[in-house]
Protein backbone atom coordinates (compact mmCIF):
# COMPACT_ATOMS: atom_id res chain seq x y z
CA UNK A 1 0.00 0.00 0.00
CA UNK A 2 3.00 2.34 0.52
CA UNK A 3 4.29 2.08 -2.39
CA UNK A 4 1.19 3.93 -3.95
CA UNK A 5 1.93 6.83 -1.68
CA UNK A 6 4.49 9.25 -3.15
CA UNK A 7 6.64 11.58 -0.59
CA UNK A 8 5.61 14.74 -2.61
CA UNK A 9 1.84 13.89 -1.83
CA UNK A 10 2.35 13.14 2.05
CA UNK A 11 4.95 16.08 2.93
CA UNK A 12 2.25 19.17 3.11
CA UNK A 13 0.46 17.13 5.46
CA UNK A 14 3.24 15.80 7.61
CA UNK A 15 4.33 19.55 7.76
CA UNK A 16 1.18 20.72 8.89
CA UNK A 17 1.17 18.32 11.93
CA UNK A 18 4.27 19.08 12.75
CA UNK A 19 3.95 22.50 12.47
CA UNK A 20 0.92 22.62 14.95
CA UNK A 21 2.27 20.45 17.44
CA UNK A 22 5.55 22.94 17.56
CA UNK A 23 3.11 25.90 18.14
CA UNK A 24 1.04 24.26 20.61
CA UNK A 25 4.46 22.99 22.46
CA UNK A 26 5.94 27.12 22.28
CA UNK A 27 3.00 28.69 23.98
CA UNK A 28 3.24 26.18 26.99
CA UNK A 29 7.12 25.31 27.32
CA UNK A 30 8.67 28.52 26.33
CA UNK A 31 6.39 30.46 29.02
CA UNK A 32 8.67 28.27 31.93
CA UNK A 33 11.57 28.92 30.62
CA UNK A 34 12.50 32.21 32.72
CA UNK A 35 9.63 31.00 35.57
CA UNK A 36 12.00 27.67 36.32
CA UNK A 37 14.77 29.92 36.80
CA UNK A 38 12.80 32.39 39.32
CA UNK A 39 10.87 29.52 40.64
CA UNK A 40 14.04 27.32 41.41
CA UNK A 41 15.95 30.70 42.65
CA UNK A 42 12.74 31.69 45.33
CA UNK A 43 12.09 27.99 46.35
CA UNK A 44 16.52 27.73 47.15
CA UNK A 45 16.83 31.46 47.77
CA UNK A 46 19.81 31.30 45.69
CA UNK A 47 21.15 32.70 42.46
CA UNK A 48 23.77 30.61 41.71
CA UNK A 49 20.98 27.85 41.78
CA UNK A 50 19.00 29.16 39.30
CA UNK A 51 20.47 28.28 36.41
CA UNK A 52 19.72 24.59 37.32
CA UNK A 53 15.87 25.02 35.99
CA UNK A 54 17.53 24.94 32.84
CA UNK A 55 20.37 22.95 32.95
CA UNK A 56 17.72 19.90 34.30
CA UNK A 57 15.92 20.53 31.67
CA UNK A 58 18.18 20.57 28.98
CA UNK A 59 19.49 17.10 30.59
CA UNK A 60 16.07 15.73 30.51
CA UNK A 61 16.11 16.45 26.69
CA UNK A 62 19.72 14.94 26.36
CA UNK A 63 18.95 11.91 27.82
CA UNK A 64 15.60 11.54 26.12
CA UNK A 65 16.99 12.09 22.78
CA UNK A 66 18.30 8.41 22.31
CA UNK A 67 15.29 7.01 23.83
CA UNK A 68 13.53 8.68 21.12
CA UNK A 69 15.80 7.93 18.58
CA UNK A 70 15.49 4.18 19.59
CA UNK A 71 11.56 4.45 19.45
CA UNK A 72 11.96 5.76 15.76
CA UNK A 73 14.05 2.96 14.31
CA UNK A 74 11.19 0.81 15.68
CA UNK A 75 7.90 2.29 15.32
CA UNK A 76 8.46 5.42 13.56
CA UNK A 77 7.97 9.64 14.13
CA UNK A 78 4.60 9.06 15.87
CA UNK A 79 5.73 6.73 18.13
CA UNK A 80 8.59 8.64 19.76
CA UNK A 81 7.25 12.01 19.20
CA UNK A 82 3.64 11.15 21.57
CA UNK A 83 5.99 9.94 23.98
CA UNK A 84 8.39 13.06 24.20
CA UNK A 85 5.42 14.71 24.42
CA UNK A 86 3.36 12.73 26.97
CA UNK A 87 6.33 12.66 29.33
CA UNK A 88 6.75 16.22 29.03
CA UNK A 89 3.04 17.00 29.93
CA UNK A 90 3.79 14.81 33.35
CA UNK A 91 7.02 16.77 34.26
CA UNK A 92 4.53 19.77 34.03
CA UNK A 93 2.19 18.30 37.05
CA UNK A 94 5.71 17.54 38.88
CA UNK A 95 7.23 20.64 38.78
CA UNK A 96 3.64 22.25 39.90
CA UNK A 97 3.74 19.84 42.96
CA UNK A 98 7.45 21.00 43.52
CA UNK A 99 6.54 24.99 43.14
CA UNK A 100 3.45 24.93 45.86
CA UNK A 101 5.55 22.62 48.66
CA UNK A 102 8.96 24.23 47.97
CA UNK A 103 10.68 21.28 47.25
CA UNK A 104 12.87 21.45 44.99
CA UNK A 105 13.40 17.70 43.99
CA UNK A 106 10.24 18.10 41.96
CA UNK A 107 10.50 21.23 40.71
CA UNK A 108 14.21 19.93 39.12
CA UNK A 109 12.46 16.36 37.95
CA UNK A 110 9.78 18.28 37.06
CA UNK A 111 11.59 20.79 34.76
CA UNK A 112 14.06 17.52 34.00
CA UNK A 113 10.68 15.23 32.47
CA UNK A 114 9.65 18.87 30.84
CA UNK A 115 13.12 18.29 28.26
CA UNK A 116 10.87 15.52 26.63
CA UNK A 117 9.37 18.56 25.01
CA UNK A 118 12.41 19.91 23.74
CA UNK A 119 13.83 16.46 22.51
CA UNK A 120 10.79 15.88 20.28
CA UNK A 121 10.73 19.19 19.62
CA UNK A 122 14.30 18.76 17.65
CA UNK A 123 13.42 15.46 16.76
CA UNK A 124 10.58 16.98 14.56
CA UNK A 125 13.03 18.86 12.58
CA UNK A 126 14.61 15.78 11.48
CA UNK A 127 10.75 14.45 10.84
CA UNK A 128 10.54 17.58 8.37
CA UNK A 129 13.58 16.36 6.16
CA UNK A 130 11.93 12.73 6.15
CA UNK A 131 9.95 12.57 2.70
CA UNK A 132 12.27 15.30 1.60
CA UNK A 133 13.85 16.16 -1.33
CA UNK A 134 17.86 17.57 -1.73
CA UNK A 135 16.84 20.84 -3.07
CA UNK A 136 14.07 21.58 -0.13
CA UNK A 137 15.49 19.95 2.53
CA UNK A 138 16.54 23.13 4.40
CA UNK A 139 13.59 24.49 3.51
CA UNK A 140 11.35 21.71 4.66
CA UNK A 141 13.16 21.41 8.10
CA UNK A 142 13.11 25.29 8.85
CA UNK A 143 9.33 25.58 8.28
CA UNK A 144 8.91 23.41 11.15
CA UNK A 145 11.42 25.11 13.29
CA UNK A 146 9.46 28.42 12.11
CA UNK A 147 6.26 27.13 13.16
CA UNK A 148 7.56 27.49 17.31
CA UNK A 149 7.50 31.31 16.29
CA UNK A 150 3.80 32.24 17.37
CA UNK A 151 3.68 30.05 20.26
CA UNK A 152 7.53 30.57 21.21
CA UNK A 153 6.35 34.41 20.79
CA UNK A 154 3.38 34.58 22.43
CA UNK A 155 4.29 32.29 25.55
CA UNK A 156 6.38 34.28 27.62
CA UNK A 157 3.85 36.93 26.96
CA UNK A 158 1.11 34.53 28.62
CA UNK A 159 4.02 34.26 31.73
CA UNK A 160 1.75 37.42 33.86
CA UNK A 161 -1.69 36.16 32.92
CA UNK A 162 -0.78 32.64 33.77
CA UNK A 163 0.58 34.01 37.23
CA UNK A 164 -2.54 35.45 37.63
CA UNK A 165 -3.96 32.26 37.71
CA UNK A 166 -2.53 30.09 39.96
CA UNK A 167 -3.25 31.87 42.68
CA UNK A 168 -6.79 31.59 41.75
CA UNK A 169 -6.26 27.57 42.30
CA UNK A 170 -4.11 28.04 45.53
CA UNK A 171 -1.26 27.56 43.52
CA UNK A 172 2.36 29.99 43.63
CA UNK A 173 2.56 32.29 40.88
CA UNK A 174 5.17 31.16 39.26
CA UNK A 175 3.66 27.94 39.05
CA UNK A 176 1.29 29.06 36.36
CA UNK A 177 3.40 28.93 33.30
CA UNK A 178 3.83 24.99 34.49
CA UNK A 179 -0.23 25.23 34.26
CA UNK A 180 -0.55 26.47 31.00
CA UNK A 181 2.31 24.15 29.57
CA UNK A 182 0.32 21.05 30.49
CA UNK A 183 -2.41 21.50 28.45
CA UNK A 184 -0.58 23.06 25.42
CA UNK A 185 1.67 19.51 25.62
CA UNK A 186 -1.50 17.54 26.09
CA UNK A 187 -2.88 19.17 22.99
CA UNK A 188 0.46 18.21 21.06
CA UNK A 189 0.22 14.81 21.87
CA UNK A 190 -3.24 14.37 20.61
CA UNK A 191 -2.45 16.24 17.41
CA UNK A 192 0.29 13.91 16.78
CA UNK A 193 -1.03 10.50 17.62
CA UNK A 194 -4.49 11.30 15.59
CA UNK A 195 -2.52 13.09 12.07
CA UNK A 196 0.82 12.14 11.83
CA UNK A 197 -0.45 9.00 9.01
CA UNK A 198 1.35 8.07 7.46
CA UNK A 199 4.66 8.00 9.63
CA UNK A 200 7.01 9.98 7.68
CA UNK A 201 10.33 8.22 8.73
CA UNK A 202 8.21 4.70 8.29
CA UNK A 203 7.29 5.75 4.52
CA UNK A 204 10.74 6.80 3.85
CA UNK A 205 12.25 3.72 4.66
CA UNK A 206 9.91 1.73 2.57
CA UNK A 207 10.21 3.93 -0.28
CA UNK A 208 13.58 3.70 -0.37
CA UNK A 209 14.60 0.04 0.59
CA UNK A 210 10.44 -1.73 0.15
CA UNK A 211 8.32 -2.88 2.47
CA UNK A 212 10.77 -6.28 2.76
CA UNK A 213 13.91 -4.25 3.08
CA UNK A 214 16.31 -4.54 5.70
CA UNK A 215 14.98 -2.24 8.81
CA UNK A 216 17.92 0.13 10.48
CA UNK A 217 19.63 -1.65 13.74
CA UNK A 218 20.90 -0.01 16.69
CA UNK A 219 24.22 1.28 16.14
CA UNK A 220 26.58 2.03 19.85
CA UNK A 221 26.89 5.76 20.71
CA UNK A 222 30.46 4.73 20.02
CA UNK A 223 30.37 3.77 16.38
CA UNK A 224 28.04 6.54 16.07
CA UNK A 225 30.54 9.33 16.95
CA UNK A 226 33.22 7.31 15.29
CA UNK A 227 31.49 7.33 12.02
CA UNK A 228 30.78 11.43 12.31
CA UNK A 229 34.76 11.89 13.19
CA UNK A 230 35.39 10.23 10.06
CA UNK A 231 33.38 12.64 7.91
CA UNK A 232 33.77 16.08 7.76
CA UNK A 233 30.96 17.83 7.04
CA UNK A 234 29.02 15.25 9.33
CA UNK A 235 31.33 16.86 11.99
CA UNK A 236 30.91 20.20 11.03
CA UNK A 237 27.04 19.86 11.08
CA UNK A 238 27.16 18.33 14.55
CA UNK A 239 29.56 20.86 16.39
CA UNK A 240 27.28 23.78 15.05
CA UNK A 241 24.33 22.63 16.51
CA UNK A 242 26.18 21.76 19.40
CA UNK A 243 28.21 25.03 19.95
CA UNK A 244 25.08 27.40 18.61
CA UNK A 245 23.30 25.80 20.90
CA UNK A 246 24.70 25.98 24.03
CA UNK A 247 25.86 29.73 23.84
CA UNK A 248 22.10 30.23 22.78
CA UNK A 249 21.25 28.56 26.40
CA UNK A 250 23.87 29.78 28.31
CA UNK A 251 23.00 33.46 27.64
CA UNK A 252 19.25 33.63 27.29
CA UNK A 253 18.56 31.50 30.72
CA UNK A 254 20.73 34.01 32.75
CA UNK A 255 19.18 36.60 31.10
CA UNK A 256 16.17 37.10 33.51
CA UNK A 257 18.32 36.90 36.63
CA UNK A 258 20.39 39.45 35.61
CA UNK A 259 17.81 41.64 34.48
CA UNK A 260 15.82 40.71 38.38
CA UNK A 261 19.00 42.28 39.77
CA UNK A 262 17.11 45.83 39.83
CA UNK A 263 13.41 44.65 40.04
CA UNK A 264 12.43 43.86 36.52
CA UNK A 265 8.93 43.33 36.39
CA UNK A 266 7.91 39.77 34.92
CA UNK A 267 6.13 41.63 32.01
CA UNK A 268 9.52 43.06 30.37
CA UNK A 269 11.24 40.01 31.14
CA UNK A 270 9.12 38.30 29.39
CA UNK A 271 8.61 40.62 26.99
CA UNK A 272 12.62 40.25 26.16
CA UNK A 273 12.73 36.56 26.08
CA UNK A 274 10.16 37.18 23.36
CA UNK A 275 12.14 38.83 21.06
CA UNK A 276 15.04 36.37 21.48
CA UNK A 277 12.37 34.21 20.60
CA UNK A 278 11.29 35.65 17.43
CA UNK A 279 14.94 35.95 16.36
CA UNK A 280 15.20 31.87 16.80
CA UNK A 281 12.07 31.01 14.95
CA UNK A 282 10.62 33.97 12.78
CA UNK A 283 13.29 34.02 9.48
CA UNK A 284 13.66 30.48 10.01
CA UNK A 285 11.81 29.64 5.96
CA UNK A 286 14.84 32.37 5.30
CA UNK A 287 17.49 30.92 6.65
CA UNK A 288 16.50 27.36 5.36
CA UNK A 289 16.01 29.41 2.01
CA UNK A 290 19.40 30.54 1.84
CA UNK A 291 21.14 27.41 3.33
CA UNK A 292 19.86 25.64 0.34
CA UNK A 293 20.37 28.37 -2.63
CA UNK A 294 24.20 29.48 -0.98
CA UNK A 295 25.11 26.65 1.18
CA UNK A 296 25.21 24.68 4.53
CA UNK A 297 28.91 26.18 5.91
CA UNK A 298 28.09 29.67 4.68
CA UNK A 299 25.33 29.87 6.72
CA UNK A 300 26.61 28.21 9.36
CA UNK A 301 29.65 31.09 8.95
CA UNK A 302 26.83 33.85 9.09
CA UNK A 303 25.18 31.61 12.34
CA UNK A 304 28.83 32.42 13.97
CA UNK A 305 28.93 35.99 13.40
CA UNK A 306 25.78 37.08 14.79
CA UNK A 307 26.02 34.50 17.92
CA UNK A 308 29.50 36.77 18.36
CA UNK A 309 27.69 40.04 17.93
CA UNK A 310 25.04 38.69 20.32
CA UNK A 311 27.54 38.54 22.91
CA UNK A 312 29.20 41.57 22.56
CA UNK A 313 25.69 43.86 22.49
CA UNK A 314 23.78 41.30 25.34
CA UNK A 315 27.48 41.23 27.55
CA UNK A 316 27.72 45.05 27.48
CA UNK A 317 24.29 46.22 28.75
CA UNK A 318 23.41 47.47 31.85
CA UNK A 319 20.36 44.72 33.61
CA UNK A 320 17.58 47.41 33.13
CA UNK A 321 18.56 48.40 29.30
CA UNK A 322 15.54 46.09 28.30
CA UNK A 323 16.29 47.89 24.68
CA UNK A 324 19.83 46.82 23.90
CA UNK A 325 19.34 43.58 25.56
CA UNK A 326 16.39 43.17 23.61
CA UNK A 327 18.48 43.24 20.60
CA UNK A 328 21.51 41.11 21.88
CA UNK A 329 19.11 38.38 22.41
CA UNK A 330 17.39 38.88 19.01
CA UNK A 331 20.64 38.38 17.49
CA UNK A 332 21.42 35.24 19.60
CA UNK A 333 17.98 33.93 18.48
CA UNK A 334 18.99 34.35 14.76
CA UNK A 335 22.84 32.91 14.76
CA UNK A 336 21.23 29.82 16.87
CA UNK A 337 18.50 29.50 14.24
CA UNK A 338 21.32 29.78 11.21
CA UNK A 339 23.83 26.92 13.14
CA UNK A 340 20.26 24.82 14.12
CA UNK A 341 19.04 24.70 10.23
CA UNK A 342 22.36 24.80 8.43
CA UNK A 343 24.05 22.13 10.75
CA UNK A 344 20.88 20.11 11.10
CA UNK A 345 20.63 19.48 7.19
CA UNK A 346 24.18 19.45 6.46
CA UNK A 347 24.34 16.74 9.35
CA UNK A 348 21.02 14.83 7.50
CA UNK A 349 23.19 14.98 4.18
CA UNK A 350 26.08 13.30 5.44
CA UNK A 351 24.50 9.92 7.23
CA UNK A 352 23.51 7.13 5.73
CA UNK A 353 20.04 5.86 5.87
CA UNK A 354 20.89 2.68 7.89
CA UNK A 355 22.47 4.86 11.14
CA UNK A 356 19.91 8.16 10.49
CA UNK A 357 18.05 7.46 13.92
CA UNK A 358 20.76 6.59 15.66
CA UNK A 359 23.06 9.74 14.43
CA UNK A 360 20.20 12.49 14.52
CA UNK A 361 19.77 11.08 18.22
CA UNK A 362 23.67 10.66 19.13
CA UNK A 363 23.53 14.59 17.70
CA UNK A 364 20.48 15.65 20.42
CA UNK A 365 22.24 13.85 23.09
CA UNK A 366 25.67 15.34 22.50
CA UNK A 367 24.03 19.10 21.70
CA UNK A 368 21.73 19.11 24.93
CA UNK A 369 24.61 17.53 27.38
CA UNK A 370 26.61 20.23 26.17
CA UNK A 371 23.84 22.82 26.89
CA UNK A 372 23.34 21.24 30.04
CA UNK A 373 26.79 22.08 30.91
CA UNK A 374 26.75 25.24 29.77
CA UNK A 375 23.70 26.08 32.07
CA UNK A 376 25.03 24.79 35.12
CA UNK A 377 28.29 26.89 34.42
CA UNK A 378 26.24 29.94 33.75
CA UNK A 379 24.81 30.03 36.74
CA UNK A 380 28.21 29.97 38.61
CA UNK A 381 29.65 32.43 35.97
CA UNK A 382 26.77 35.41 36.67
CA UNK A 383 27.14 34.91 40.67
CA UNK A 384 30.54 35.31 40.51
CA UNK A 385 32.48 36.92 37.66
CA UNK A 386 28.83 38.83 36.34
CA UNK A 387 26.37 38.65 33.11
CA UNK A 388 29.42 40.16 31.04
CA UNK A 389 31.80 37.96 31.30
CA UNK A 390 28.98 35.03 30.93
CA UNK A 391 28.83 36.47 27.74
CA UNK A 392 32.42 36.64 26.80
CA UNK A 393 32.98 33.14 27.79
CA UNK A 394 30.26 31.35 25.58
CA UNK A 395 32.06 33.62 22.34
CA UNK A 396 34.49 31.41 23.02
CA UNK A 397 33.36 28.00 21.52
CA UNK A 398 31.64 29.77 18.66
CA UNK A 399 34.89 31.57 17.94
CA UNK A 400 36.52 27.74 17.62
CA UNK A 401 33.30 26.69 15.54
CA UNK A 402 34.05 29.63 12.76
CA UNK A 403 37.72 29.23 12.20
CA UNK A 404 36.53 25.22 11.46
CA UNK A 405 33.48 26.61 9.25
CA UNK A 406 36.00 28.58 7.50
CA UNK A 407 38.62 26.02 7.02
CA UNK A 408 36.03 23.50 5.78
CA UNK A 409 34.81 26.15 3.02
CA UNK A 410 37.74 26.93 1.67
CA UNK A 411 38.48 22.79 1.33
CA UNK A 412 35.52 23.03 -0.93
Amino acid sequence: MTHSISAHEIQPRTLRTLALTQSLSGVGVTSTIAAGSLLVAYISSSEALAGLAQTFNVLGAAAMALPLASLTRRGGRRLALATGYTIASLGCLSAIFGGAHKTVFFMLLGTFMLGASSAANYQSRFAAADLSTPETRARDLSFVVWASTIGAVLGPNLMAPAGHLAPLLGLPKLTGPYLLAFVMLTLGTLNIWLRLRPDPYLLHLDLVHGTDGVRPTKVPTRAVLGYIARHSNALLGLSAIAIGHVAMVSIMVMTPVHMAHVDVTLKVIGLVISVHIFGMYAFSPLVGQFSDRIGRIRVIIVGVMLLLLAGIIAGSSAANNSVQLGIGLFLLGLGWSCTLISGSTLLTESISDDIRASVQGTSDTVMNLSAAIGGALAGVIIATLGYGWLCTIASVPVLVLGLFATRQAAAE
